[in-house]
């Protein structure tokens, strides 16, 4: 299957310079690759003038197109007609050899696939158990990690997911696809992450990367999966690895962060559940103003006491802007 690869990336010449060597070394290489860059500056169009990797074309996009969304639909718009599947990486990951192959592959297993997610595998610590039996711990299909803390409150008030990971919550808040195992599994889901994700190129005919999520774009491929999931199935195969290194440049200030977690968080919810029940309601509130008090704690029990306090603000204020002027969700 012929694919191409999209990476938009924004003032991180060094991030993308070591993902497009990870890709160098691929044992499926991709047949076109697109850079996408917002950059307001030419670090990364030089670092890439200055290197030779295959089949890789670069684009620079003025303002008007500047953004992780608008970038990703600029460069669908580009893709070589021959292609069959168009994958996205972020600019700050970090491939191990077999990646393509084991993602490509996922499309002849399950053939009703409409897209496919990698798998990161450097953030959490898995173990394989036969037991079940600690409070402390998160279980999943014969395997085990850490349970953050703040599952670990939410267990106390009754607000755990009320889904398995990778699908949304009646009342949101769920647990991502990094709580699925590294098993060797494919999982179905309803999400995946965007920066580690693939799709078929056909559906981009009736949909595209919305807009509503200007600049850093936060929840922008929760709202893709979720609209694509509507259509056909979504699936995360968990041989397909990398590494995400959470590159500090290009992410926004904690106080924008922070209002997108609310705002974006809530507008997501709506994508699924357009008319949640009363109980649903009060659960999302209720998650929301759980997750803001522990994220005003870590003023006190962090060294980051500024950013903290920035983000506690910035989500403040994105929850009771939602009693104004709530998000118009697109159909």
């Amino acid at each position: 299957m012929n694919f191409s690869l999209i990476v938009c990336t924004y003032m991180r010449p060094k991030p993308i310079l070591d993902l497009l060597k990870s890709v160098e070394q691929q044992t499926l290489y991709p047949n076109e690759i697109l850079i996408v860059d917002g950059s307001t500056n030419t670090d990364t169009q030089l670092v890439l003038q200055n290197s030779n990797f295959k089949n890789l074309k670069y684009h620079k996009v003025e303002e008007a197109h500047r953004g992780l969304t608008k970038q990703r639909n600029y460069g669908i718009n580009l893709v070589d007609t021959t292609s069959e599947i168009i994958c996205f990486l972020d600019d700050d990951v970090v491939l191990e050899d077999t990646y393509f192959e084991e993602l490509i592959s996922t499309y002849k297993l399950k053939p009703d696939a409409l897209a496919v997610g990698g798998y990161i595998n450097n953030e959490v610590k898995w173990e394989k158990t036969l037991e079940e039996s600690n409070p402390n711990k998160f279980y999943f299909d014969g395997w085990m990690r850490t349970e953050p803390s703040r599952f670990k409150l939410r267990r106390k008030f009754g607000l755990l997911p009320d889904a398995v990971p990778g699908f949304m919550p009646t009342f949101s808040h769920g647990r991502s696809v990094s709580f699925l195992p590294p098993s060797g599994k494919i999982y179905e889901v309803e999400q995946i992450m965007g920066g580690v994700s693939s799709y078929k190129k056909e559906i981009f005919e009736t949909l595209k990367f919305s807009t509503y999520f200007e600049g850093y774009g936060l929840y922008e491929d929760a709202d893709f999966s979720l609209r694509l999931a509507k259509l056909g199935k979504l699936y995360i195969n968990t041989k397909a690895q990398l590494a995400h290194y959470h590159e500090g440049s290009g992410r926004p200030n904690k106080f924008k962060y922070g209002k997108m977690v609310i705002r974006n968080g809530w507008y997501v919810w709506r994508v699924k559940y357009s008319n949640p029940s009363f109980k649903a309601r009060i659960k999302w509130h209720a998650t929301a103003f759980l997750l803001t008090l522990i994220r005003c704690t870590n003023v006190l029990n962090t060294n980051k006491k500024s950013e903290a306090f920035s983000e506690t603000l910035g989500r403040i204020v994105g929850w009771w802007s939602l009693i104004f002027k709530k998000p118009k969700v697109e159909s």
